[in-house]
């Protein structure tokens, strides 16, 4: 919709484009009335930014991750209502007096209450509130035992017994960090402790029910039997097979080999082969006996499975049959599902009297009391919130909105101020480049960073202090760029000025300067004609190289083919005779085209020296325009072109206008390294040349120029006409013939 406000806005030029101006609270606070259209953002990212995280996100109303036109315009009218007078906005203060506080309104009368209580609480007797006061919530909180977080404390307690609860509850079940930094406890935190404390109680009482065979013992009692049941089971098979036949014991016992194997090593360290040797001596009899000799590898596990099992379900007796043993396991079916049924595990740990004793006060009442006591302190506690986010805005929403209305902070030239998307300096080959954008996206940057028409280094900036690594785009506007190349080191310093190495890993070219484009035909023609002539160079070489080869591979084959004496020499290939006429045609051939070229070129340097001096002027002008105007007007149409929004729009932005780099704005933003012009001489210099044959050189090409001049009539002008001595004497004039006379009739 178009603008109705009737608020007489003020606009300026910035950037090449018209923009509204923003200089006053007055101005502030009738944003909301602008029409959007006139906006330069219309979304920015709410990370990644150089600027204060805490306020972009309380401008970041719904926390998606974007500050939107609406948000800002809601944070705007938020603070009219708070404010008497938007003007202080524009100081940007961090110190807030508690006069200019709005008392005629809700939002108003709040913040006031709520940052008399923050002074109050930090023991502060002053009229004013800074963002140092508000921004440490356990401070402020450190002495209130109630804070509208529903989170309570030891201190928030009035008795032993409740402090002891609250106690065991944050040691069994978990903790919660109330707004004072302390441990303190939920309402889901009591829950699940009274919870699990009943289950727990109803579970254990369950046990008089169940047969628990060895009390307090039976867990211990079921781990023995299970470390070594396998064991015995394994020793009662072999009894039966001694007992089927006898001759079977000794292979069934120690097996002499294996024992001989080992009986010269260290024993102690044989354990896992001797483990698996019977349990004890071998019986026809097929019975277990108790006080035997047992393999020492199962000693320690015999002796626990006979104090807690065998002792008591066997006392007095010296062994078992096989039929006794079974009569074990049943024995811990019923503890089994028991145990599979347990419930209330996290407050095992509390002595059972003790637990009882807490069920039987059922103070957990008592707990959620206190939580809603804390709950009721709520509002308070969140307009104690909003005292943070009111200092927050008022020190930040005046150059948060230079950044994202106007521009004007990007457009500062010879300024300290630096928009907020400028992530720093980086400093490489002799430059420093101001405008360094962090990506947060490589391949929306591959989309749309070409559409900037700007020459764009992008670089990869590792800090090993800080272990980190991020990617920037460094915009390159003045200076030549022929020593600019991937893979060459940087410096980057970001804005809180930490050194990163930067590396570059990729180049978007584009024109950086009409004075670069005029140069860049010829260097690309003397790059051209290096390139020809390394090639030409490298050919060549190539080709002597093969040649040799071949010549020596000819002379070893002659010396390894050399016949035997007295054999007749092998017939040499016939040499091709001299070719006169083809000789002659080539250079024939080769004399025409030089003298064609010496024709073409001579006619040229005459025509030209035929022209008038300022003739001249225009012709070389014109050849020089020939061959570096396209070039220049090509860079002069993209330089007026040059534009931020792509790379911004690369990064999230919605940018709602024309953000260009001119010429002039970009000269500002790259600058050169600056040497004194010294007049000594370098010792490491390459030795010139001597000033008698600079002379020389002088001389001859001035004579050239003089003779052409002269030889050519040029300087006539100049009373220096040109005679051969070949001068005639002009012929006479011809004789009129005489009048024929009329024939006769």
């Amino acid at each position: 919709m178009e603008n109705k406000s009737s608020y007489k806005w003020k606009y300026t030029k910035i950037g090449g484009v018209t923009r509204i101006s923003i200089e006053t609270g007055e101005d502030i606070a009738h944003l909301p009335e602008l029409d959007q259209k006139q906006w330069t953002v219309l979304s920015c990212p709410s990370k990644g930014l150089e600027f204060d995280q805490k306020t972009l996100d309380y401008l970041d109303g719904d926390g998606d991750g974007h500050i939107r036109v609406n948000e800002v315009i809601a944070a705007i009218e938020w603070l009219n209502k708070v404010l008497k007078s938007p003007d202080t906005l524009t100081q940007t203060s961090s110190v807030i007096n508690l006069d200019d506080i709005n008392m005629d309104t809700d939002e108003g009368r709040k913040v006031y209450n709520s940052a008399k209580q923050i002074l109050a609480n930090l023991k502060l007797e002053k009229n004013e509130i800074s963002l140092d006061d508000t921004a440490d919530s356990t401070k402020i909180f450190a002495e209130s035992l109630f804070n509208g977080d529903g989170i309570i404390t030891e201190a928030s307690a009035d008795s032993d017994d409740l402090k002891k609860v609250i106690a065991l509850i944050i040691d069994k079940i978990g903790k919660a960090t109330d707004r004072s930094g302390k441990d303190g406890i939920n309402k889901d935190l009591i829950e699940e402790f009274y919870t699990e404390a009943a289950d727990f109680a109803a579970w254990k009482n369950g046990a008089e029910a169940v047969a628990v065979p060895y009390g307090d013992n039976t867990a211990a009692a079921k781990d023995a039997f299970c470390a070594i049941k396998d064991k015995v089971a394994d020793y009662f098979i072999r009894c039966k097979l001694v007992a089927l036949d006898g001759d079977t014991c000794p292979s069934l016992e120690i097996p002499k080999d294996k024992l001989a194997a080992i009986a010269d090593k260290n024993l102690s360290e044989e354990i896992s082969e001797i483990s698996a040797y019977p349990l004890t001596r071998l019986s026809d009899k097929a019975v277990l006996p108790l006080n035997a000799n047992i393999n020492p590898a199962w000693e320690a596990k015999f002796a626990a499975l006979k104090s807690l099992i065998l002792d008591v379900d066997f006392a007095g007796k010296d062994s078992i049959s096989e039929a006794e043993w079974n009569t074990i396991e049943p024995k811990f079916a019923a503890y089994e599902k028991w145990m599979a049924d347990k419930k209330g595990a996290k407050v095992e740990s509390i002595d059972m009297a003790e637990l009882k004793a807490i069920l039987e006060a059922n103070q957990k009442d008592a707990l959620l009391a206190l939580i809603e006591k804390d709950l009721a302190e709520k509002d308070n506690a969140e307009s104690i919130d909003a005292v943070n986010k009111f200092a927050h805005l008022y020190r930040d929403i005046y150059p948060f909105l230079r950044n994202y209305v106007t521009f004007s902070d990007f457009y500062q030239i010879n300024s300290e101020l630096k928009s907020i998307f400028q992530a720093g300096r980086l400093f490489i080959d002799q430059r420093e480049c101001d405008l360094c954008i962090k990506v947060s996206d490589m391949g929306k940057h591959n989309a749309t960073a070409a559409l900037s028409n700007m020459y764009i280094a992008y670089c990869d900036c590792v800090n090993t202090k800080k272990g980190g690594k991020m990617t920037i785009a460094a915009v390159i506007t003045d200076g030549d760029v022929e020593n600019i190349a991937v893979g060459k080191n940087g410096i980057f310093y970001d804005r809180q000025g930490n050194d990163w190495d930067a590396t570059i890993t990729k180049i978007i070219e584009n024109p950086i300067s009409v004075r670069q484009a005029f140069w860049s035909p010829y260097k690309k023609l003397a790059k051209l004609v290096e390139e020809q002539i390394n090639k030409f160079a490298a050919s060549k070489e190539a080709d002597m190289n093969k040649s040799m080869t071949e010549k020596v591979s000819e002379s070893s084959t002659k010396l390894t083919t050399t016949p035997a004496e007295g054999a007749a020499p092998a017939a040499a290939a016939p040499e091709k005779p001299f070719d006169i006429a083809k000789f002659c045609g080539i250079f024939a051939a080769i004399g025409l085209a030089i003298g064609a070229i010496g024709a073409a070129l001579a006619a040229m340097a005459k025509a030209f020296i035929d022209l008038p001096w300022w003739g001249m002027i225009i012709v070389i002008v014109g050849v020089l325009m020939l061959i570096s105007g396209p070039s220049m007007l090509v860079a002069y149409m993209k330089l007026r072109r040059r534009n931020m929004s792509p790379l911004l729009n690369a990064n999230g932005w919605a940018i709602n206008a024309h953000t260009f780099v001119n010429i002039t704005f970009g000269a500002t933003l790259t600058k050169l390294a600056k040497f004194p012009i010294l007049n000594v001489k370098d010792p490491l210099a390459d030795k010139g040349t001597p000033w008698w044959q600079k002379a020389i050189y002088i001389v001859v090409i001035l004579g050239a120029i003089f003779a052409a001049l002269y030889f050519n009539n040029k300087l006539e002008r100049f009373g220096l006409p040109y005679d051969n001595g070949a001068t005639e004497a002009p012929a006479p004039a011809a004789e009129a013939p005489a009048a024929e006379a009329p024939a006769a009739e």
